[in-house]
């Protein structure tokens, strides 16, 4: 029956996730938004089809570990210390300082008002629940910023420092508890013994992961079979998670030391790829065990207090962040996302708030109430996420960016170069150089401004605007320069002057082979791969070093330009047939690896006939 409750339990899980979560993101609320939704509508106040709630928040929580397991694979140890000033700086900045504007909510209002509610809240009371509610949710947080491609920005950095503080701050805060509850003269005699362990297992992990982590992965790779890898990565993860469960430290927190000891390996790719699908359904299984864990007993029974709690917790923290991110000197454009994701609850919290009525700090009622609040601040940021892309974000568009206008008045300059990033502006100073004029188009009011200032003829603007081309003279002009960053505008751009400017000349940058097979498709036969020439010339510099000559090297690596450049034409008209890709490129391989061979062997007979010349008779 067991096996059977199990199978029944992951049928309604995978039946909610798929139903739900492509309709949250066909009507613009998120994946999250969906496993939420998803874990209400089977919980305890749905359907009723799932009832063991808190066994699953314990399982899914590995979805987190998991995570942060991934994180810290992409942060090697180096530009981990690099941070470590706005991981304890901004950090403890941020927990302390919501701690205490939270504490004296909870002492100057709540103690008083909760009264009326039938409710007590003592000073111990209100410190723990602080504490709780200072906490954010790391699993929400990055997967928005992951989702929206905003971690290696300022405001993702900021936010990912300080959530990684607040792991670390979930231990003292856990072992403050027992000084805090009633019976806590039998716990605080061991206190030494607990921080003890907890040094000692960090430190096995730090030591055993750089020098026997590498060693076994590399004896389990030997065998060469992808299961067993896939197998000995999870254990990893884990056996450390374990560790740190048995000295009563965060799972998260080993799982991500861990991934840190593993960025500079050459297993680190091997183990996202096989990690990434296991975090991916474990943190959705989360996000539906806090939907399922509402209280919507105590939310009805205290509508009016919840509603005030989750209202007053989340406000007076999204204050001191805001304040916080204007310290840090964020972006005016990513400060109200970096407030959100920090204002609301944390997965944390729930542990906090368990282990504290355990405790007996406060009743199960009291716990209940916060635990909801939590769940619920957590259910509400990614719909205030939807309000603030539409209502805030537009406002905060153009705040801090140089004062620079559109362009007004029609260019005639011969040549339009689409984006000056770092491909536009060698092309630019080229062009400069040799004494043609251009007009300029790019949508970085601050890359404007510098060329304005030494004296090209720029303009900030969408470049995939019709109007705006053709303010910018494209209907005269002979030569259009499409160098902009991302993909689809440049074929946009493409299409545009297809249509409407036929007599122009594109000379466009490729980011990789696939964008160039879409601009070949499109008729434009003067594209430039924007890393290859660079990447050949090193090559170039590479074979000196290894003792070929100069001369040598060079005919090498042009050799490899031309074959590659022909190759790549011949393959273009089948670049969406994927099997018949592959064979021309394999027959390519070999053939130029003969070609060059063959050519080596002539090398070699001119040079031994020329050091052993026959014998004349």
């Amino acid at each position: 029956m067991e096996h059977s409750s199990w199978l029944i339990n992951s049928l309604v899980f995978l039946a909610a996730a798929v139903a739900a979560v492509p309709i949250a993101k066909a009507l613009g609320l998120g994946s999250i938004i969906g496993y939420l939704a998803a874990g209400i509508i089977i919980g305890p106040w749905g359907l009723g089809l799932v009832s063991d709630v808190e066994s699953i928040l314990h399982f899914a929580e590995f979805g987190v570990v998991l995570m942060l397991f991934l994180v810290g694979l992409e942060l090697e140890p180096r530009r981990l210390w690099e941070m470590r000033r706005p991981i304890f700086g901004w950090g403890s900045a941020q927990v302390l300082a919501c701690s205490a504007i939270l504490f004296i909510a909870f002492s100057a209002a709540f103690m008083p008002a909760i009264s009326v509610f039938g409710l007590s809240m003592s000073w111990k009371v209100a410190l723990v629940a602080s504490l709780g509610l200072a906490l954010s949710s790391t699993a929400i947080a990055l997967q928005v910023l992951g989702e929206r491609n905003q971690l290696p920005t300022t405001g993702g950095q900021s936010a990912f420092s300080i959530l990684l503080f607040q792991d670390v701050a979930a231990i003292p805060i856990l072992a403050l508890l027992p000084l805090l509850a009633v019976s806590s003269a039998a716990g605080g005699g061991n206190a030494w013994l607990e921080a003890g362990k907890a040094i000692g297992v960090i430190a096995a992990i730090i030591i055993g992961g750089r020098l026997l982590l590498r060693k076994a992965l590399r004896w389990i790779a030997g065998s060469k079979t992808p299961e067993i890898f896939t197998a000995a990565a999870l254990l990893l993860v884990v056996a450390i998670a374990a560790l740190m469960q048995f000295v009563g430290l965060s799972m998260a927190l080993g799982a991500f030391l861990a991934g840190v000891l593993l960025a500079e390996s050459e297993y680190r790719r091997e183990l996202e790829t096989d990690i990434e699908p296991f975090k991916g359904l474990l943190l959705g299984l989360f996000f539906m065990a806090v939907g399922m864990s509402i209280d919507f007993g105590v939310l009805m029974k205290f509508p009016l207090l919840m509603a005030a709690l989750v209202i007053a917790f989340m406000a007076l923290k999204a204050a001191v962040i805001y304040g916080l991110a204007r310290l840090m000197g964020l972006p005016y454009q990513e400060r109200p996302l970096f407030t959100l994701m920090l204002a609301q609850g944390g997965e944390f919290a729930f542990v906090v708030f368990q282990q504290a009525i355990g405790l007996k700090i406060f009743d199960a009622q009291t716990g209940s109430l916060l635990v909801g609040a939590v769940a619920l601040s957590m259910l509400l940021s990614p719909l205030l996420l939807v309000l603030i892309d539409k209502l805030l974000m537009p406002r905060f568009a153009n705040c801090g960016k140089p004062d620079v206008a559109e362009i007004s008045e029609e260019q005639h300059a011969p040549i339009i170069v689409a984006g000056i990033g770092r491909y536009g502006q060698i092309i630019l100073r080229v062009l400069a150089a040799s004494g043609y004029k251009a007009t300029v188009l790019d949508h970085d009011p601050e890359q404007v401004q510098g060329l304005m200032r030494f004296g090209y003829r720029a303009f900030y603007g969408d470049a995939t605007r019709l109007d705006l081309l053709r303010t910018a003279g494209a209907a005269t002009a002979k030569v259009l320069v499409v160098a902009v960053d991302s993909v689809e505008q440049s074929l946009e751009i493409v299409d545009i002057c297809k249509e409407h400017f036929p007599q122009l000349a594109l000379i466009v940058r490729a980011r990789n082979v696939q964008h160039y097979y879409e601009l070949r498709s499109r008729g434009v036969t003067l594209i430039q791969r924007e890393t290859f020439e660079s990447a050949l010339l090193s090559a170039e510099d590479t074979l000196q070093a290894l003792g070929l000559t100069p001369y040598d090297a060079h005919v090498t690596a042009q050799r490899f330009r031309s074959h590659n450049l022909a190759q790549i034409e011949t393959a273009w008209p089948h670049h969406k047939d994927e099997e018949r890709l592959i064979s021309i490129a394999k027959a390519g391989r070999q053939q130029l690896e003969e070609l060059m061979a063959q050519e080596r062997e002539v090398t070699m007979l001119g040079a031994d006939a020329i050091a052993h010349p026959p014998v004349q008779k």
